[in-house]
Order: C-alpha cells, then sequence, then structure tokens
C-alpha cells in the first residue's frame, strides 16, 4: 500500500496520502473500487472472441477526458468497494466462465491491487493472458513493473496536438508521455500476437493501439498516424475507432459536441492506407451503438446482452 501515500501512479505525480482517505487527480482513493464485470464482447475480436473478454472496469481514471464514453465511472465514479479476496473472486468467477482473458480496464491507479490479484493468480498456475487497457496517460517508469504481470498492453494513443490535450485532459504533455509509454511496452512485449483480424483467433501478447477519431480535430488523428508510423513503422498494430458520440458534458461546454461524419473518418482510414500501415482494425461508420455503456444498469452493455442471448438461441 505504501505506492498509494504519496501517490506517483500516474504522470500526474499529484503526491497525496490516499491510504488516509485523501483523493487523488484520478478521483479515487486506496480503496479500490470496480464499476462493471463480466464477458465483455464490444473488444477488438482478438481479444473478445467466442466466449467475451474477461473485463474488469475499474472507477476512477488518471487522464479524465471530459468526452469519455466511461464518463459514470471515470469522471462520476459509480463503482462499488472491494478488498483483495472479492477481487480475486471476481478473477477467479470469469476464468472459469471460459473468458479469453482478464482484461483490466483503466488499472493504473489501482495498480498495487492489481499487482497483487496477478502475483496471486500466476503463483496459483494461471496462464491465461492479462490485459493492460488504458488511457494512455500512463507513467513510463512504471511500464516495466507492468510488464511483469501483462501480457497484453492495449493503450489509447488520443492526442499528437498538446493544446487539445491540454483542452481535453488538462494535461499538456500526454503526446510525449505516451510515446514514451508506448515505447517502453512494445519494447517489453513486441506487437500483438498472433495477428488474425479475419478468424479472430486470440491474441496472447504484445502491444495493439488504440486511437479514437474526434469530430473535428482530423488534423490530430492524422499526426498521430504519422508520429506512430515514424516511431514504430508499418507492422505497428492499430485500431482505429469511429464510435466517438457527444455526452452531456460535451454539449455543456459547447466543445466535441457533435458525431463524426462520414468524410471524417474516410480522411483518416486513407491515411492509414497511404503510410502503409497493414496490421489495423477499423471501424464501421460510427461504432456500434449496442457498446455504448449505461453503467446505470446490471449490464452496461446491450451488445454484451444480445451476445448471450444468440449464443442461447
Amino acid at each position: 500500500m505504501q505506492r498509494y501515500r504519496e501517490c506517483n501512479l500516474c504522470p500526474r505525480h499529484c503526491g497525496v496520502d490516499r491510504v488516509a482517505g485523501r483523493i487523488g487527480f484520478c478521483g479515487e482513493s486506496a480503496v479500490c473500487r470496480i464499476a462493471s464485470v463480466g464477458p465483455h464482447f464490444g473488444e477488438e475480436p482478438c481479444f473478445s472472441g467466442t466466449h467475451g473478454s474477461g473485463n474488469i472496469f475499474f472507477s476512477g481514471c488518471s487522464s479524465q477526458c471530459f468526452f469519455c464514453q466511461n464518463y459514470q465511472i471515470s469522471i462520476e465514479h459509480q463503482g462499488r468497494a472491494v478488498n483483495d479476496e472479492e477481487l480475486y473472486d471476481i478473477a477467479h468467477k470469469l476464468i472459469h466462465a471460459g473468458v479469453h482473458n482478464i482484461n483490466f480496464v483503466t488499472p493504473d491507479h489501482f495498480w498495487p491491487h492489481v499487482e497483487r490479484l496477478c502475483r496471486r493468480l500466476r503463483a496459483e498456475g494461471e496462464d491465461l493472458p492479462f490485459l493492460f487497457n488504458s488511457s494512455g496517460l500512463q507513467d513510463p517508469t512504471l511500464i516495466p513493473l507492468y510488464a511483469e504481470y501483462m501480457d497484453i498492453f492495449l493503450p489509447d494513443f488520443k492526442f499528437a496536438d498538446a493544446e487539445l490535450a491540454f483542452a481535453c485532459t488538462r494535461y499538456r504533455r500526454y503526446p510525449e508521455i505516451s510515446l514514451d509509454a508506448v515505447r517502453l511496452m512494445v519494447a517489453a512485449k513486441g506487437f500483438l500476437e498472433p495477428w488474425d483480424p479475419d478468424n479472430g483467433v486470440i491474441a496472447k501478447r504484445g502491444v495493439l493501439v488504440r486511437h479514437l477519431v474526434l469530430p473535428g480535430y482530423v488534423p490530430n488523428s492524422l499526426d498521430v498516424l504519422k508520429l506512430l508510423r515514424a516511431e514504430f513503422g508499418p507492422l505497428l498494430p492499430l485500431s482505429v475507432m469511429s464510435q466517438f458520440q457527444p455526452v452531456e458534458r460535451c454539449i455543456e461546454r459547447k466543445h466535441l459536441d457533435r458525431s463524426l461524419t462520414s468524410e471524417e473518418y474516410r480522411r483518416v482510414c486513407d491515411t492509414v492506407e497511404e503510410l502503409g500501415f497493414r496490421n489495423v482494425f477499423l471501424q464501421p461508420y460510427s461504432g456500434d451503438p449496442d457498446f455504448l455503456p449505461d453503467f446505470e444498469r446490471d449490464e452496461p452493455f446491450a451488445g454484451n446482452t444480445k451476445h448471450r442471448q444468440q449464443s442461447v438461441s
């Protein structure tokens, strides 16, 4: 628990004593809280497969992007407290449900709890891939520690534009910090493998970078792609997402308050092709509305419910 006492678990280094009950920039104390758990079918096919990715959604987030589709848990902090035994039981139930991996969603600000869980599961012989699913705003110095336990890194790379990053997250250094973090992730685990986007063969190890195209900010997306291409070459696995939908805070701020257009997404996809990226997931225009969550429900994702119903039928 010492890592919570002067918390430096994200690049903001707010230094608060979360053990004493103080709240970090992530909005959380040292009490681990989760918002949703279950087999999830809204990830890329190489993670969801036929039995789902075993997602554990943690409350809070160090990025605090005002446009987050998971704002109910990342910003409004819905969720329930769990101790180490409860977290272990949750993971075990997912494993016995037959999921393809344990998918820790925004786990960095609760890393001490996650580390203890992973260490215990590995000591018991569990060999399911562990997946670090994150905003991209990770402290690079902690990546080697994460890599001791995580098999797969699934970071966002949201911003090449520092001013846009500041407007959305209040953190201007997002581009450089996130690039450093991805470098270390790739150095530790390599590119995602196996790579089989057509048949949905389950990935076991490596890095896939996600990028969400934001309406009105196509140049930011093009710069992200150029930055990643220059740094990692054309084989870097990417997931370029079109699913942005404005949430209430977007409307209030009058910023990012509309959906992405098909023309905007097409321009980004054209650049993916022009830059020669070979290992890429693209979305149908506007994504799948069944995987826009509502964490007020027991099952936040209508798409998961539909998948279960189809499996039974």
